[in-house]
């Protein structure tokens, strides 16, 4: 089964002190780096947020910027064909291929959960996506929109869901 995958790199990063999350550095390349890596075999790549120089994605924007992320992936499904998308937010460290092999061998709408739900670790039906979208999707919460979709919930491994929002979690991805 082909799919594309959309990577929400937007965020202010604000307790972070507004840093690009994309471009922390991680295991000699970036994030964003690491994330287009986990998934290589995806037929389309839509990076939203800021456009940087790199190769072989197509870059989305919400307009205007900063509208969160149900906005950032609306804009992100106006660029992909495929029926089926990964979609996944770029601070996502503990990202592994086999992660987005067992979202996708679910078989239907799936998010990952450790402790809790995380709605953007998912892999969706592209149309069933769309029509849950609200017709205005600016600060809209990710999480009401993407539950109407009743995803099954695929159990994290240790470390799977970790992400890079505090200071704390930058000082965790740098000693490891």
């Amino acid at each position: 089964m082909t799919y594309a995958v959309i990577i929400l790199t937007g965020g202010r990063g604000e307790r972070l002190g507004g840093v690009d999350k994309a471009a922390l550095s991680y295991r000699d390349a970036t994030l964003l780096d690491h994330v287009l890596s986990v998934v290589d075999d995806a037929s389309q790549k839509v990076v939203v947020g800021p456009e940087k120089d790199l190769s072989g994605v197509v870059w989305a924007r919400e307009d205007p910027p900063g509208g969160g992320p149900l906005a950032g992936l609306a804009a992100g499904l106006a660029k992909i064909t495929e029926e089926w998308v990964a979609v996944l937010a770029v601070d996502q460290p503990g990202l592994t291929r086999n992660t987005i092999a067992r979202l996708r061998g679910a078989g239907r709408n799936a998010v990952l959960k450790d402790d809790r739900v995380q709605w953007l670790i998912g892999f969706w039906n592209a149309a069933e996506l769309r029509e849950a979208l609200p017709e205005e999707p600016r600060n809209q919460p990710l999480r009401k929109t993407l539950l109407k979709l009743d995803p099954v919930e695929v159990s994290a491994l240790p470390g799977e869901a970790q992400d890079v929002d505090t200071p704390a979690d930058l000082d965790t991805l740098h000693s490891g």
